[in-house]
């Protein structure tokens, strides 16, 4: 071994030395914020606004060679597991075990937490309003295949506010106990897995029966007790059902996106770079829509999103879920929501939160 090379290594030592220092030192100092806010009667341990701006900070000062999304990644865990040391909490998802919901959740809480698998959108909902759960995570839409609406319909009774979000970017994989392409006879997926990867299937296995199934992570455990099955899933769900990686990034977009909601019980106050989700209803009558968006135009609002949803209430009668950007505290949000509200039958705050920092 050189000098050089030794000396490195060396270096390297003396650093790791200094950041578990530093590390460790964090962690103290969260357990002594933990002990004030229950001296002040404080319940809240985890603050969104306060880690997206921290998050916000790191992405701004790094310089590389690490990109943006490793050094987030690593801060986000050592915020999680100091959170930990306040309070560990329960963060419940769409399941089964190796969804991608689940991998959104860890994204965004990070390693630190307990993670709960539950079967349907509606029943992260209910558990989150019962309190069995701290925060429930969501899928909402997808870059390629649009709007999941079993979670916006849940939003039309629900009291939980939207906290945060999480995007996350999706890589499917071809997943088998079989050796080769050949030897496959079914697919198992989820239909909108399906959808996003249409072109690759209809290329390389036009003629293979394509099965759907509720989660992606259902369809690898389907697929591990066949030997001729497939499944489209993720990375986590080949490791977590000893499934062998046939075929990488499958999907015909390479920057499938899906974009994932955390919901619970507390309103999040401002961070700085923020978004607010609404509800909103318009009275049937000409101009009715064209009087529903003026009031963002007129304030100055840009408006991210839009989706109409039948309301349930009476036949062709429709609700509209927007994304605009900024906080209902923003001083030109409250205007345009208390003109918006004399537009409107009906005006609802799902939440403001901050913006998904990557």
């Amino acid at each position: 071994m050189s000098d050089d090379l030794k000396a490195m290594r060396v270096r390297i030592d003396a650093l790791d030395e200094q950041i578990q220092a530093l590390i460790t030192e964090r962690a103290r100092i969260a357990q002594q914020v933990a002990q004030a806010k229950q001296q002040s009667g404080d319940g809240t341990f985890y603050r969104a606004e306060r880690e997206a701006e921290v998050l916000r900070n790191v992405k701004a000062r790094n310089q590389g060679p690490l990109s943006d999304e490793e050094i987030t990644r690593l801060f986000r865990e050592i915020m999680s597991a100091c959170l930990a040391l306040e309070q560990v909490m329960t963060i419940a998802y769409l399941g089964p075990e190796g969804t991608f919901t689940q991998a959104a959740a860890l994204k965004h809480f990070g390693h630190s937490v307990e993670t709960v698998s539950l079967a349907t959108i509606k029943d992260v909902f209910r558990e989150v309003e019962s309190g069995n759960a701290s925060y429930g995570v969501v899928p909402v839409e997808n870059s390629t295949e649009g709007v999941i609406n079993h979670t916006l319909d849940q939003f039309m009774n629900s009291p939980l506010q939207i906290c945060g979000e999480v995007e996350l970017r999706i890589h499917h994989h071809l997943l088998s106990k079989a050796p080769a392409l050949k030897d496959i006879r079914r697919i198992y997926s989820h239909r909108q897995s399906l959808a996003q990867c249409r072109e690759w299937l209809d290329t390389h296995l036009n003629e293979i029966e394509q099965q759907e199934v509720s989660s992606n992570a259902e369809a690898a455990k389907m697929a591990a007790k066949e030997l001729h099955a497939a499944a489209i899933a993720g990375e986590a769900a080949a490791d977590l059902y000893g499934l062998n990686i046939l075929e990488s990034n499958i999907e015909d977009e390479p920057d499938n996106t899906t974009r994932f909601l955390i919901i619970g019980k507390r309103a999040t106050p401002r961070s700085g770079g923020d978004k607010t989700s609404l509800l909103v209803s318009t009275h049937n009558k000409p101009g009715a829509l064209h009087a529903m968006l003026e009031p963002m135009s007129r304030n100055g609002i840009s408006m991210t999103r839009i989706e109409s949803r039948p309301s349930r209430r009476a036949m062709w009668d429709y609700v509209f879920f927007i994304d605009i950007d900024g906080h209902v505290d923003d001083a030109k949000v409250a205007k345009a929501l208390g003109e918006l509200q004399q537009a409107a039958s009906l005006v609802k705050v799902l939440g403001s939160y901050p913006k998904a920092v990557l």
